[in-house]
């Protein structure tokens, strides 16, 4: 197997990006590309934009220069120049427009271009992007990324499957979840696997709960239609939660290249045990019945807590609590990993052990990555007095920090260089819609909760005898404090 890295320029690709003139492609796509471009990366890229909107080439290359005054404002003039001159647009719906379009794009190619087409659409608008890509013969040799959700049960997921297969072999496609491409969630592997210190703790003798939370401040203007299809749990937790869950808690892979490690996180879900309704907090945060399109009776939840297990010898009895919302107190991405407590204290009373909680690992997969493992230390000075200590780690504090790539940036150029590590199969898919199934057939009642909470008051019943760590007591460090 051809083993690839982010460093490696890909080959020359031409990009069909479908839903061309969307927010994800206004705010993520086209500046990602670009960046890509600049730093030689992919040098010999073009792009061929399509959507249903009323554009020709002049007009689109005009709305992708606004995005990327918006959104990538260090970008020079020369850079942008010679980025508009690789952007085609293709008029959305026409077989023949879009394969004259490619051929005009790959006109004056001294090379055979790799083609990826990236479905940033609706996913009722998927098959019909899949078919037109069968019709304008642009399907063989080439590869597809497809948006979240793949699906919204098992039976839907097995159909969206057996469809996609008829056009795409399985090794052509790349379910995406840009969570997978943040430097952080690759941190978890080089922490586990590359590191004597963590591997023999990292099981349920040592561990005693693991907590991926995932809060968000924004609310769903605009998109509260889409939405009440959805719900936070398909939405979220499918696609993206359990895709984290997996890195955490799968066996060291025989080697470092996608078919090795997309074979133990298919193993650590196969060991999954159902998500049961009792084991689940649903939410809806006030206001959303008011949003257009939403049923003034609406049952979709807008938040999502549960606990689940993974039923194999490293990890039986540990809970998995996951956790993710709209409108909540923080924007957070967290996974804690909180280690068991000493079975004897040889410390007096009063000393304060165990008053602050268990020792913690803390990974923060926001954007300036963060990794945090706190202990308890003796406080200087006369007497027997324990602090929780902590130790940290932050991307910007590296001499490198500038290299890192935005996660749909590494998505998309291991995609072009065929690397399947960070995305999800069709039998991962199908098997977490069937983990999934008894909570859609039997969901607990949705929950109100306030704009600026930490959702439902349930949520401490889910979790006792044990507490959210977020929000946290201890803050990250400022390097920049005096």
């Amino acid at each position: 197997m051809t083993r690839t890295t982010a460093g490696n320029p890909g080959p020359p690709t031409t990009v069909i990006l479908f839903g061309a003139t969307g927010d994800l492609a206004r705010r993520k796509l086209l500046p990602g590309m670009l960046h890509l471009m600049r730093t030689e990366l992919l040098p010999e890229l073009r792009i061929v934009g399509t959507s249903l909107e009323d554009h020709d080439r002049e007009s689109f290359i005009d709305f992708a220069r606004k995005a990327i005054e918006e959104f990538a404002p260090d970008v020079t003039d020369g850079q942008w120049d010679d980025f508009a001159k690789k952007l085609w647009f293709a008029p959305g719906g026409s077989v023949d427009a879009l394969k004259r379009t490619v051929a005009e794009a790959e006109a004056e190619c001294t090379e055979s271009q790799t083609r990826l087409h990236y479905l940033s659409v609706p996913p009722k608008a998927a098959l019909s992007v899949i078919e037109m890509l069968r019709d304008a013969d642009l399907a063989k040799g080439s590869r597809i990324i497809m948006e979240k959700p793949f699906g919204t049960d098992l039976v839907s997921a097995k159909a969206l499957n057996a469809a996609v297969h008829k056009v795409f072999r399985e090794e052509q496609i790349f379910r995406i979840d840009h969570f997978l491409g943040k430097e952080a969630a690759l941190n978890i592997l080089a922490l586990r696997f590359a590191n004597g210190l963590f591997e023999p703790i990292w099981n349920r003798h040592m561990i005693s709960n693991v907590q991926i939370d995932i809060p968000e401040t924004l609310g769903l203007e605009g998109r509260a239609a889409f939405y009440e299809g959805t719900g936070a749990y398909r939405d979220m937790v499918v696609t993206h939660l359990f895709q984290v869950l997996a890195f955490i808690a799968m066996e060291p892979p025989t080697a470092l290249d996608p078919h090795a490690i997309t074979e133990e996180k298919n193993k650590v879900f196969r060991s999954m045990l159902a998500i049961r309704p009792e084991n689940v907090v649903r939410g809806q945060y006030v206001g959303y019945r008011d949003g257009e399109g939403v049923d003034p009776e609406s049952e979709t939840e807008t938040f999502i807590a549960l606990k689940c297990f993974v039923d194999n010898w490293r990890w039986a009895g540990v809970p998995f609590y996951l956790r993710t919302g709209k409108k909540l107190a923080e924007g957070q991405r967290i996974i804690s990993v909180g280690f068991r407590e000493p079975p004897k204290s040889m410390f007096p009373e009063g000393s304060g052990i165990g008053q602050h909680g268990p020792d913690h690992l803390t990974f923060d997969l926001a954007d300036k990555a963060k990794m945090s493992l706190s202990f308890y230390g003796k406080r200087p000075g006369p007497g027997f007095r324990l602090d929780k200590q902590s130790m940290q780690f932050s991307v910007d504090e590296t001499s490198w920090a500038g290299s890192v790539l935005e996660a749909y940036e590494r998505l998309i150029l291991d995609a072009v260089k065929g690397n399947h590590t960070l995305f999800t199969t069709a039998d991962g898919v199908e098997r977490l819609w069937e983990i999934s199934q008894p909570l859609l057939d039997d969901q607990p009642p949705v929950r109100p909760y306030a704009a600026g909470s930490w959702g439902p008051n349930q949520i401490h019943q889910l979790i006792a005898p044990r507490a959210w760590r977020l929000p946290f007591e201890r803050r990250w460090r400022d390097k920049n404090a005096t």
